[in-house]
């Protein structure tokens, strides 16, 4: 089972990794690729965390691992999840840049699914409190003060929920306030979920 589910890891990580690539060519090839903006949007840095983390959990097989690197774990699962559910609630009818179909599945549906599977699958064998798991949200204030701010220089955003120029600062705050109320709930629940499911491996593998 859990060698099928290491290669499962493997084949999404390999997945977004070309969906990364070639969406990355497709743009260059018409010529309008700007390195920065690419790596700008949270989708692709969520992804980028993911890949990172599935490509470790394929290779390495044993299920105890550092506190530190099940923390990673859990928050780019949230990350994730956070990419899913922004998409559908917030971007549905908005071009975010990627023009293959394929590619934007990929991107903002198989690989947080697959994270937060992952998560159920294979729990956190160390407990994880929710006040550890709200640290999870300091990576995506970062990203949204660095977006902001290069916003307001170069006048362009990742998104358009970000651009004051639809609705003011006023409605950005709104937004941003809502999706990181839903992204600290988000965390608290994961954290939650991989405790409670962890500790009923321990037990399992104690008799």
């Amino acid at each position: 089972m859990m060698l099928l589910w290491r290669l499962v890891r493997f084949g999404t990580a390999l997945s977004a990794i070309l969906a990364i690539v070639v969406q990355a060519k497709v743009l260059a090839d018409a010529g309008a690729l700007d390195v920065v903006n690419f790596f700008s949007y949270f989708t692709i840095q969520s992804n980028l965390i993911g890949i990172a983390v599935l490509l470790v959990l394929a290779i390495q097989t044993s299920r105890h691992r550092p506190a530190a690197f099940e923390g990673l774990r859990g928050a780019a699962t949230v990350y994730l999840t956070v990419t899913f559910v922004v998409v559908i609630a917030l971007l549905k009818e908005v071009d975010v840049g990627l023009q293959l179909p394929w590619v934007d599945v990929v991107l903002h549906k198989v690989t947080p699914i697959v994270m937060v599977a992952d998560w159920l699958v294979d729990p956190p064998l160390i407990p994880i409190g929710w006040r550890r798991s709200l640290r999870w949200l300091a990576y995506p204030l970062v990203w949204l003060a660095y977006s902001m701010i290069r916003g307001a220089i170069v006048g362009w955003y990742p998104y358009p929920f970000l651009d004051p120029a639809n609705g003011g600062y006023g409605q950005v705050g709104v937004t941003v306030a809502v999706v990181l109320v839903a992204s600290a709930a988000i965390c608290v629940f994961y954290a939650w979920l991989g405790t409670t499911l962890g500790a009923r491996r321990r037990r399992a593998s104690s008799y």
